[in-house]
Formats: structure tokens, C-alpha cells, sequence
């Protein structure tokens, strides 16, 4: 198999302390500070109650004085050692023989003084006795065995600090040479990231190559090899602003043998750019059954990527001039392959034409150059586009995409459903490991007190090394960790199989790419197939229960099975960490997701 696992990790070259303050909980406690906890507050004692009067002589024995009587209130201890609550209730207090017996005295005034002086408030008052039966505070006070966080209790008012324009990952996907990359160092040009003295210099350097139309590529084409080649390798990573939205572009490479870097591309996007040449015979040619442009866009809406814009580039090249005919025509050839992937064409893509080496159409109207043009530029199609499904109530997931060592471990990633803020503790899973999130930062090193979903960022973590955080691992919210499994049941559809392993069954073998994990896996039991080309007397396809072996274009529900535990869960709940593809070969046979997870593996290794 072509596709090979990046999962291993290097040693750690410096560690942070683990010694962290133990994280207390206090429900009544004045201040809370996010990932430093609040201090079991000190114990108050209750006053004691004066002594009622002794009653009068019946004898001319003298009777001995009545012991005090305790005060009427109830007395709460906290253990600075323990979380737990304690609470007894005294016994009622005799009835006094004087007319009008006087109320039970609060705690003193100086007593009060002094816990709050210390930061710390008493867990509940000497006086408190109206709370109804069965609401004992230390039923619902988590013991030192439960994890504990501040999202339940999270002071959110930092959210208000952070940029209120919305933040897109925005991938550029197509075929070789459709101009990706060029399209992204001119958007980067037009929005003021790169200055003229740089653009300067790659011209220089593009022409002494040969490839004076190369200069806007070498932008994003940073190392030697893809400059050389004139061929993206690596997904290039870099931002931009717009007045009304934020963005991440990521130019992920053409090329079919780079494929699995596409993948890992695509898996962080929100929105997709599919770049077509319109120079003649390259559109046919990316477009073709053996093309990337089918498989790119297949791959991403499998990904997640929902909202699609098309950009015909190449517009002004001499076999086109802005021809209205020919961008037509690519548009009414693309529209039936879209809606086939899964795309609502009407809705969820937006076709435009443009130049990315000349920038007409991206950031201003083309103008007199196709007068026949009314519709928006791709800056304005970018900025209408919706995102749904983003929640910052779920519990957090952070599919690890890499790490480095920074002053300690720091682990990128794309937020993609919670909130992270710094102090919040975590469990790196699938090991369970603890750790604390120390600092949050964007990827040019901006540091945020958190981020909402859709945040491409670093996170600095204390108490872990760089050998407990690898690529494929997920960060989640320590109450809430994701699911660790071997294995799991998913509904698949099978594309195009090898022509020497046209058939698929039990033991099959492939490579599965889920989020940002790339495993071997095996198949293990098919538990029923449907082939749409079959139809039943009233008109539904035939179901065969536990099939021998399926076909290309089949529908199946199958069972695979990893070696080790990965980090899943079903689409239905996290539709990010529940959608995958299978590949063989370096070509993609297999779509799906994971539609049931074992019950005594969910959360568990």
C-alpha cells in the first residue's frame, strides 16, 4: 500500500512540570478562576448558643443547672485534603422555659471578615436550614475520582474579546497544474500579506528557471522540490482577512501520488475551492476518469466539506479570452458530477470565473474584460458563505494534526465542535493522558485566552511530554473524552475497486483515513449489502443479509477492526470524527461512516 502511517512520534527533548496545584471544586465559593480552581474554604464553626435559664427551685434540694443547648443550625466542614462535603444536622434545641426564646446567632461578624480576607467564604451558612430534603449539596459535588473541569461552570465573558468576525478554513483543491497555488499567493498579494519587495524576488527567481508565470506559486511553494518541480507537495498554510470574515488557506497539492496530503488537507476545511483550468484540453484532462478533479472533489465532500465554490481560473489565457461559451460549458458538465458526490448544486456551490495570475475576479470585478459576468467575485462568494453545525456547547474535540516543541509541547489542530480556554484541563486521548492547557495561540503566534470551534491553533500543554502527543491523538474536555475503540460497525459505498481485487470481502485489507489518523484496518465481517441496480416489486433496491463478498457501486454495512485503539465516534454524534475513507493502492475504493461503536468500549481504550 501506497499510503503510509505518520503516526510516530519523536522523544521528548524537554518536559514541562507536572506539579500543578490539584484542582478543588467549591459550588458556593465567591471566585472562580479557569484551570486554577477554587480553595476549600476554611472551616466556620457555628457560635454556641447561650445557655437558656436555670429553672426555679421545686425543692428544697437545689437542682443542678441544664446543660447548653447547641444552636439550632446546621454545621458544614470542609476538608482542605477533600472536595467532599460534609454536612450534620444538630438536634433540635430544648424549649426554654423563658417567654420568648431568642434567635439562633449567625456567625461572627470577624470570623466572616477574616475567610473572606483569605479568598474563601464558608460552604454554607450557620442559618441555611429552609433547603428541602434530599438536596444535600455533597450529592452533586464530584468526588476526587470524577473529572472535573470549568466547562459546566465556565465564565465565558473572554468570548466577548475575541474577533467577532467569523473564521473559514478554506481549502484549494483541483488538478495538477489548474493554478491552486498561484490562486493563493495572489490572494495573499491582494489582501496586503505579502509586500512588493517579496513578490520582487520570486519574479527574479521564477525567471531564472524558465517559469516567469511561476513567481505568484513560489508564495506558497516554499521548499526547493516544489519550486523545482513546479508541484505542490505539502499543503500550504497561510491567512487572511477580509472586512467581514477571517481565513486559513490551505493549498492542498494536485498531483495523485501526493493524495494522502490532500486528505489531510481537506479534513480541516470548512469550505472547498475547486480550481478548474479552462485552457483547453486541461479541463478534459483533469476531468477525466483517471483526473483529479473527480476524486478531489469527492473526497472533500466525504471530508466534510459542505459548501463548494468553483472557480473556472485560466480565463485569460489566449485558447479562452473570457470566453462565456466555454466557461458554460464547463459549468454544465460539472453541475451532474456534483450533484452525484452529494453536492445540492442549487445551494451549496457557486461557480464564478477569474484569473489567478492576473487576480481579475477574486478581490474586483473583472470588468470589460467579460462584460457577460454579473456575479460575484470569489472574495464576495467567500463572504456569503454559511457554515452550520459548528456548536460551542458540545464537548471539545481536537484531532491533533501535529506537534513541536515550543518551551514546551504544542499541539496543532482545527477546534472542531467546544471551547478551549487556558487552565482548562484535558485528556489526550486514546491514552488518557491529563494535561493542562498552558497557552492558546493562533498560528502566527497570536495568543487568545481560548478560541470558539473552527479555530486552526496551537495549544501549549503542562504536564505532558512530546512522545504523549502524536498526530491522530485527540485533545477532549477531561468530563467528556471521545471514544477509543479497535473496532467499530460502519455503513460504506464502495467506488471503483482494483481490477486485480474486484471483489471485496471478509479480510479485506485497506488504509483508513478518519480525521486526522491515518491506520491500516481490515474488514472483518460484511453484515449486509444493497445494490442500487436491484429493486424489489415496490420499487426498493434488494438488501442481502451477511453477503459472501460486494462489488463496486455497492451500498454495505460492514464491521472493520484496527490494531491499536483510535479515537472515533459515530457521524451522527461527531460527524468530524465519524466520517472516513478507505484506499488501496493509492487510489480511494471506499466512502463511509461509522455508524455504531461498541457499548463497553466508548470512552475507553
Amino acid at each position: 500500500m501506497s499510503d503510509s502511517q505518520n503516526s510516530t512520534g519523536t522523544s521528548a527533548s524537554s518536559k514541562l512540570s507536572a506539579s500543578a496545584k490539584p484542582f478543588s471544586f467549591n459550588p458556593t465559593a465567591s471566585s472562580f478562576v479557569p484551570g486554577q480552581g477554587m480553595k476549600p474554604a476554611a472551616p466556620v464553626a457555628a457560635a454556641p448558643a447561650a445557655a437558656p435559664p436555670a429553672p426555679a427551685p421545686v425543692a428544697p434540694v437545689p437542682a443542678p443547672a441544664p446543660a447548653p443547648t447547641p444552636a439550632p443550625a446546621t454545621a458544614a466542614a470542609v476538608s482542605a485534603d477533600d472536595v467532599a462535603v460534609s454536612v450534620e444536622a444538630a438536634p433540635a434545641p430544648a424549649p426554654a422555659p423563658a417567654p420568648a426564646p431568642a434567635p439562633a446567632p449567625a456567625a461572627p461578624p470577624v470570623a466572616m471578615a477574616a475567610a473572606e480576607a483569605d479568598g474563601e467564604t464558608e460552604e454554607r451558612k450557620a442559618d441555611d436550614t429552609s433547603k428541602p430534603s434530599g438536596t444535600d449539596s455533597a450529592a452533586a459535588t464530584p468526588t476526587p475520582d470524577t473529572p472535573v473541569t470549568g466547562h459546566l461552570h465556565l465564565d465565558r465573558s473572554w468570548l466577548d474579546t475575541l474577533d467577532k468576525r467569523e473564521h473559514l478554513n478554506v481549502v484549494l483543491i483541483g488538478h495538477v497544474d489548474a493554478g491552486k497555488s498561484t490562486t493563493a499567493g495572489n490572494v495573499l498579494v491582494l489582501t496586503d500579506q505579502v509586500d512588493k519587495r517579496t513578490i520582487d524576488k520570486f519574479e527574479r527567481e521564477a525567471k531564472s528557471l524558465n517559469r516567469e508565470s511561476w513567481y505568484m506559486a513560489f508564495v506558497m511553494d516554499t521548499s526547493e522540490e516544489e519550486r523545482a518541480k513546479g508541484k505542490t507537495v505539502e499543503v500550504g498554510r497561510a491567512y487572511f482577512a477580509t472586512e467581514h470574515k477571517r481565513y486559513t488557506i490551505l493549498d492542498a497539492p494536485g498531483h495523485k501520488n501526493y493524495v494522502p496530503n490532500m486528505i489531510s488537507g481537506a479534513s480541516q476545511a470548512d469550505v472547498g475551492v475547486l480550481v478548474i483550468s479552462a485552457r483547453r484540453g486541461e479541463f478534459e484532462a483533469g476531468f477525466d476518469r483517471s483526473g483529479q478533479t473527480r476524486e478531489h472533489a469527492l473526497l472533500a465532500k466525504t471530508l466534510g466539506v459542505t459548501k463548494l465554490v468553483v472557480a473556472v481560473n485560466k480565463m485569460d489565457e489566449p485558447t479562452v479570452r473570457w470566453s462565456q461559451e466555454r466557461f458554460e460549458g464547463i459549468v454544465k458538465k460539472l453541475r451532474p458530477f456534483l450533484r452525484g458526490c452529494g453536492y445540492k448544486v442549487k445551494h451549496d456551490v457557486v461557480f464564478l470565473p477569474m484569473s489567478g495570475l492576473t487576480g481579475a475576479n477574486i478581490k474586483d470585478p473583472v470588468g470589460a474584460a467579460a462584460p457577460w459576468w454579473k456575479g460575484p467575485t470569489l472574495f464576495q462568494a467567500l463572504d456569503e458563505t454559511e457554515v452550520p453545525g459548528r456548536s460551542p456547547d458540545a464537548p471539545l474535540r481536537i484531532p491533533v494534526l501535529d506537534r513541536l516543541n515550543d518551551r514546551g509541547t504544542v499541539a496543532m489542530g482545527k477546534v472542531e465542535t467546544g471551547v478551549i480556554y487556558n487552565g482548562q484541563r484535558l485528556l489526550i486521548m486514546p491514552t488518557r493522558k491529563p494535561a493542562e492547557v498552558q497557552n492558546v495561540m493562533l498560528d502566527d503566534e497570536t495568543e487568545l485566552p481560548g478560541a470558539r470551534p473552527g479555530e486552526n491553533l496551537r495549544v501549549r500543554l503542562r504536564g505532558v511530554g512530546d512522545e504523549d502527543v502524536l498526530k491522530g491523538f485527540v485533545l477532549c474536555d477531561a468530563a467528556h473524552p471521545c471514544a477509543a475503540v479497535h473496532q467499530f460497525e460502519a455503513q460504506i459505498m464502495l467506488l471503483q475497486l482494483l481490477e486485480h481485487r474486484s471483489v471485496f470481502t471478509a479480510g479485506y485489507r485497506a488504509v483508513l483515513h478518519i480525521h486526522t489518523l491515518v491506520e491500516e484496518c481490515t474488514i472483518t465481517r460484511l453484515l449486509s449489502s444493497t445494490d442500487p441496480a436491484k429493486k424489489n416489486p415496490d420499487g426498493t433496491p434488494v438488501v442481502v443479509r451477511k453477503p459472501r463478498f460486494a462489488k463496486s457501486n455497492q451500498l454495505v454495512n460492514v464491521r472493520i477492526r484496527v490494531p491499536r485503539s483510535i479515537c472515533v465516534d459515530t457521524y451522527t454524534s461527531a460527524a468530524p470524527l465519524g466520517r472516513f475513507t478507505l484506499r488501496d493502492e493509492g487510489r480511494t475504493i471506499a466512502i463511509g461512516k461509522i455508524t455504531k461503536l461498541p457499548k463497553d468500549k466508548a470512552g475507553d481504550e
